[in-house]
């Protein structure tokens, strides 16, 4: 972290091209410290934003986010993908409203998100909030007078490497070896793969089931009735009384995590009774401990 707004007093204009929450915090306090308005980009998957802060009047990143998502929540580029071209078409337009800054002209992003559907092909913007008086760093009475620790204040580390969370038990986790040896020996069990559709078609393991994370989370209906079709399926192969095995999978390990944890309160209630764990590592460590030929992405 710097310890002084050195760096930021040599630039008239500065643009944030991050990939994780702390960083965002740390330029947007400094920008707003040393007078610099700041051209922010964020892209993910197949979609992306554009918005200029400290300009012209207009809010800063802490007047929209007073207070940092929690850590378990965020996804960033190497956790849930980025379609490559988008990025290059957000740095385009980010470039673009710095060259229009600098020469004078002026952005008309000081106060509007300029959101791009990169499936869709298409733009729209809404108008952001005004600067808010409140506001820790650029409101009439701030707190925030000087950079701080912002992995601190953000629960989380200002890298652009994958995380690793860490939310289950020991006894909810299995190892990419370990389920080797599950589908070895043919146990009866679902695979459920909580990936993107859009993930899943690069590659998979063919006898998994695909319910997105967004979708157990939101518990919809009909991924729900998938899922008790797949356990009503099971059983007759099992004990009627017994727990089905479920193995939930994701890239990196993460997202699994999270789907275990809302699986295990459904069970019993919106599906049949389920013991459900997740494979530590993901997709990525079963093509570097198991099966070196399963593409890497």
């Amino acid at each position: 972290m710097f310890d002084s707004l050195t760096l930021y007093n040599m630039y008239d204009i500065v643009a944030d091209c991050s990939d994780n929450v702390p960083t965002r915090y740390l330029v947007n306090d400094a920008c707003v410290l040393s007078g610099k308005p700041l051209v922010s980009a964020s892209a993910l998957r197949m979609e992306g934003q554009l918005t200029v802060y400290n300009y012209n009047g207009g809010p800063c990143y802490r007047c929209l986010y007073p207070a940092p998502p929690p850590p378990d929540t965020v996804t960033n580029c190497s956790d849930g993908g980025v379609l490559g071209v988008v990025p290059g078409i957000m740095g385009c337009l980010q470039a673009l409203e710095v060259l229009k800054i600098a020469s004078g002209q002026g952005s008309s992003c000081g106060q509007q998100l300029l959101m791009f559907d990169g499936e869709g092909s298409r733009f729209r913007s809404i108008r952001l909030r005004p600067k808010q008086a409140g506001c820790a760093v650029c409101g009439e009475n701030p707190t925030v007078t000087q950079l701080q620790n912002y992995e601190t204040f953000c629960g989380s580390a200002a890298t652009d490497k994958c995380r690793r969370l860490n939310l289950l038990s020991k006894e909810q986790r299995i190892t990419v070896q370990e389920y080797k040896s599950i589908v070895d020996s043919s146990t009866p069990h679902i695979l459920l793969d909580v990936r993107p559709r859009v993930e899943v078609d690069i590659c998979h393991l063919p006898f998994s089931l695909n319910i997105p994370l967004a979708s157990i989370e939101d518990r919809k209906a009909e991924h729900i009735h998938l899922l008790k079709e797949r356990i009503g399926e099971l059983k007759q192969q099992l004990d009627a009384q017994a727990h089905v095995p479920v193995y939930v999978v994701c890239k990196q390990g993460n997202d699994s995590q999270k789907a275990v944890q809302i699986l295990e309160k459904l069970s019993g209630q919106e599906v049949d009774c389920v013991s459900v764990k997740d494979i530590c590592g993901g997709l990525m460590a079963w093509a570097q401990k198991i099966e070196p030929s399963f593409p890497q992405y």
